[in-house]
């Protein structure tokens, strides 16, 4: 009789164990759908966004669904693959679309001198609100679309400066 209870009490703690571990896959399941598609956090730091962002780094929020619907406009603050670095992604303000005429500084450290260009189907043009310490567009050129990975919405922290962080006024 003692081993049956021994057994009986196996399984029981099993059916429970399975139940747990399988509601903490659906969990990760769920969290993995969400990041991926919905919704993602991620730490902006650098002196390239300065003043939006700080240069210690800033947690923020990116919604990946305006991406995926060619909802992204000009002045929207958006995670971008680097086509530089592939494994980095940057923090970076779209300035233009595809078919927009862009003129910035060449090299504001040096001189004045503006160009212009026509951002090519497909493209972004991003810049880093801080131009004089940003590698960005004006270096790289313009940027493929697909390489948006999510555009910022929300700043979670620092507390202080919880909330929006809006769309600039081009």
């Amino acid at each position: 009789m003692g081993v049956r209870n021994q057994l009986s009490l196996f399984v029981t703690f099993a059916k429970e164990g399975f139940e747990k571990s399988l509601l903490v896959g659906k969990f990760f399941c769920c969290l993995h759908v969400v990041n991926t598609y919905v919704c993602t956090p991620a730490l902006a730091y650098g002196p390239s966004m300065l003043p939006t962002i700080n240069l210690t780094g800033d947690l923020v929020l990116a919604e990946r669904i305006s991406t995926r619907f060619n909802k992204v406009c000009p002045g929207d603050v958006v995670l971008v693959r680097s086509p530089v670095v592939p494994r980095r992604i940057v923090t970076k303000r779209v300035i233009g679309m595809e078919g927009d005429r862009v003129s910035y500084v060449a090299d504001p450290k040096s001189s004045d001198k503006f160009e212009t260009v026509v951002v090519p189907k497909g493209h972004v043009w991003i810049e880093g609100d801080n131009f004089y310490e940003s590698n960005d567009s004006r270096k790289f050129g313009a940027v493929p679309y697909g390489l948006i990975e999510g555009r910022v919405f929300l700043r979670i922290w620092p507390p202080k400066d919880f909330g929006s962080l809006g769309r600039r006024a081009e």
